[in-house]
């Protein structure tokens, strides 16, 4: 079942669940590639300009990391209560990042490597908070127990809420990394410089 995630609150009971209800799980990483062209690091710069992955409609950026939740959930009846006893994830991290189309001259070559070690090293933090969040929605819903709840469908509504208030919580860590990053004088801005520069 895909994870969907709403806003809001709702009182419910939670219960000291073992350890052994979180199952352990490996993020599957993945590294996609788009092709840019050019010998300098200037024209390799403004070639990521012209085919960076697009964010929304009209911004586009050197790199990318998405991901995609799914989970394998196991609900109990207790009573009159439903309790989450287990939940799985499967998670798939995928970073896509630039690429040369052909191979660089010696002269360009190390501040390239230099350049796209720094730029998977930005996308790994945001990969980290990704699977910072799917464990920190086992430790919020697994061993959740709402009351009243016999066909398990007041635990999904609060889940969902959960779920949502740390999505928001993921996507502002990863939103104020990338200020600092990218702001004045930051790590992005000075690697670049470097790369188109040579400084």
């Amino acid at each position: 079942m895909k994870t969907l995630v709403r806003t809001g609150l709702f009182a419910a009971c939670a219960v000291l669940w073992p350890l052994s209800a979180y199952a352990q799980w490996q993020a599957v990483e993945k590294v996609e590639t788009y092709a840019i062209a050019g010998k300098s690091g200037a024209e390799l710069y403004a070639s990521i300009g012209e085919r960076g992955p697009m964010i929304g409609s009209r911004t586009r950026v050197i790199a990318h990391t998405n991901f995609k939740l799914t989970w394998q959930r196991k609900y109990e009846r207790q009573g009159n209560a439903c309790t989450l006893a287990s939940a799985r994830p499967k998670l798939i991290i995928t970073y896509t990042l630039p690429k040369p189309a052909e191979s660089l001259p010696a002269s360009t070559r190390g501040r390239w490597e230099t350049f796209i070690a720094g730029v998977q090293a930005h996308e790994a933090v945001h990969g980290e908070t990704i699977k910072d969040m799917v464990k920190a929605i086992e430790a919020a819903t697994i061993g959740l127990s709402v009351p009243d709840d016999p066909d398990c469908r007041k635990i999904r509504v609060e889940m969902t809420k959960r779920l949502s208030e740390l999505s928001l919580a993921q996507r502002q860590k990863g939103r104020d990394f990338d200020r600092v990053e990218m702001g004045e004088g930051g790590n992005i801005q000075q690697m670049i410089l470097r790369l188109v520069n040579g400084e």
